[in-house]
Parts: C-alpha cells; structure tokens; sequence
C-alpha cells in the first residue's frame, strides 16, 4: 500500500512519527511531505524521517492564501503520478483538495474546532476524520462535516507524541544549562503566524510574566520564530532554547509549564507536570478536557497566573490518573481500512 502523509506543523511531527516508522517497517510505501514553517525540518532530520519539502507558510492572510494555492500546485506535481492509496494529515489545509480532485481516500485528524477557515475548506472534503470526544460533533457539521466519516476517542492527539517516550532524567545537564534556582518553569509562546489567532509578532502575553517569576525560579522558553525569541533574549534569568529539543523530557523535567500555545501545554498535562494556560485565543475544547480533568489551570489575568505559578511551584499538587483510547491503533485502524 501507498501512503502519503502531509506535515504542516512542528507538533504534527510528533503527532506523526511513530505512524510513519511503524507503516516502514510493516512494509508499506509511505511518501512524507513537508513545508518549511517553523521547526518541522529540524524535527523531521532529529527523528531521522525522510520528506520532501514543498512551499512554505505566510504571514498575512494574502501570502497565507497565495503560499497555500502555490503549494497545492507544487504538491500535485509531486502526488498525482504515485498510484496513492491513502492521503493522511493533521490540519493541513492542501492535502484533503488534493486527495478529493485526485480521487485518494484521506483520513484527517482534528484537534481545533476554532479554525474556521481550515475547517471549513477541509472537512466537507475528507472521507474519514479522527476527532476527540470533547469536540462538539455539531461544531464540525456546522464546517460541513459529514457526521458517519467521524471517529472518535477520550483524549487529545498529544497521546501519540509518548507512544514510544523515553525520559532524560538528565536534560538539563545534556543541554549545558546552567540553573541558578531549584525550581524550573518551561514557558512556550502564542502561534502568533497562526491563521486562527489575531497575535503580534513583536510581543508576547508572557512579557510581564516572566519578568515577575525570573526572581523565582529558572526560567526556560522555547520561541516558535527568531523573532520571538528577540522579545526575551535581554532579560536576566531567562534561558533561551534553541530547537530541535527534547521538549518531552524538559516538561517532564520542569515544575511548572505555562503556555501561551496548546500543544505543549496538553503534552505537560499528559506528563503530569503542573500547568497554567494563557493562550490568548478562545479556549479549546482540548484544553477544557484537560482543565475539567484538573490537569490544566488556565487564566487571562497577568497577576493571577503569577500567584498561582508560585503556589504551584511550592505545592504541585497530587497526580490524577485518567483513562484514553489507544489513539495510535485508532489512526493505523482507519490508514488500512481506507486502503483496502
């Protein structure tokens, strides 16, 4: 069988790398492609995952629009010849148009009921869509989803990014850091080149935040641009992370995460480590999952957030354990049953 796989974000490598391995080793042609955003070029080479690299992601709504049409061009070039199977992705916007003109079955993975306008382009498309229980079936119909191609699950997609975890205990030590204070707060930006959130580039709802908790604790953060990182680089106490990371294990590692994103704020509730959620776009049904399940705080208030990342630090808290679905099985399932 052939499968073609598309990656539009860094998250989406994780989401996507134990699929890619396992369907290599049982044998199946798998085609990997790319776009260059972010840090899914490193991430792909850290994970030693072969792809082919096509267009890139813009700014304003007009290069978004632009950059996308132009991939889609590129991409059919790449595609159309190669008697595909299956077509998977996670959000990304140029795979379902081309795998429905083209004929292919595509099975899309969900997670953001707020991004109207990729799923309002996407959805309608797809013959199979893999979403979480917490997202309100109606809310995707409303896309023009058809509600018999939705499979759902209890959890979020950052399961799969710990299908096959290994813990550095000693990640600090592997990355040189030199860490005045014993307690750690691993801090993740706003998407701020997002399409589904209106965010400055040159600013950051951590600013104000971090210049509070520097006094208190070490302070890490992992930009998602260059120009992120400029909004922290002159503050005292304030380590700047450098990707590919083994972010895994810095969660893991930190006593408290506060994110201004998604992902990694989930991955930390998956992990157990306390977090706090600023993210300053309309809260996900994801991340309510996790807030309901009291593995996630999440607040707007500067002075709020600080009060309670130093009531954390000094007392986390005791560990809940939840049950999920084997989201990784569900995934393979729907792969070989589209392909059959």
């Amino acid at each position: 069988m052939k499968i073609w796989i598309d990656i539009t974000n860094a998250p989406h490598v994780r989401f996507f790398k134990d699929v890619i391995k396992y369907l290599i080793s049982e044998g199946e042609d798998v085609i990997v492609t790319t776009r260059d955003f972010g840090d899914i070029h490193k991430l792909m080479n850290m994970y030693d995952l072969e792809y082919i690299s096509i267009g890139s992601h813009g700014v304003s709504l007009y290069e978004k629009l632009k950059t996308s049409t132009e991939r889609v061009n590129e991409m059919i070039e790449v595609v159309a010849d190669e008697k595909i199977d299956v077509a998977v992705s996670k959000h990304s916007i140029e795979l379902p148009r081309i795998a429905y003109g083209l004929g292919i079955s595509s099975l899309y993975v969900l997670d953001n009921e707020h991004a109207t306008a990729a799923n309002k382009l996407t959805l309608p498309l797809c013959d199979r869509i893999i979403s979480p229980n917490v997202i309100d079936l109606w809310k995707l119909m409303q896309y023009g989803a058809d509600p018999n191609t939705i499979t759902k699950y209890n959890g979020t997609s950052e399961l799969m990014h710990f299908k096959n975890f290994e813990y550095n205990e000693n990640i600090f030590n592997d990355l040189g850091l030199e860490l005045e204070f014993d307690k750690t707060i691993f801090m993740r930006p706003e998407p701020s080149l997002a399409s589904y959130l209106d965010a400055d580039c040159n600013k950051s709802v951590l600013t104000p935040i971090v210049n509070e908790l520097k006094d208190y604790a070490n302070i890490l953060i992992l930009p998602r641009f260059s120009r992120q990182a400029e909004i922290f680089e002159d503050i005292e106490n304030v380590t700047i992370l450098e990707p590919p990371v083994d972010t895994s294990s810095i969660i893991k590692s930190s006593d408290l995460v506060i994110g201004a994103g998604g992902t990694m704020n989930r991955e930390a509730a998956i992990l157990q480590t306390p977090v706090i959620s600023c993210y300053p776009g309309k809260t996900l049904s994801v991340d309510q999952y996790y807030i309901d399940k009291g593995l996630m705080y999440r607040s707007m208030d500067t002075r709020d957030i600080i009060t309670s990342a130093l009531t954390s630090i000094v007392n986390p808290g005791e560990k809940i354990n939840i049950e999920h679905d084997d989201l990784f099985k569900l995934v393979v399932d729907n792969i070989y049953d589209l392909g059959r």
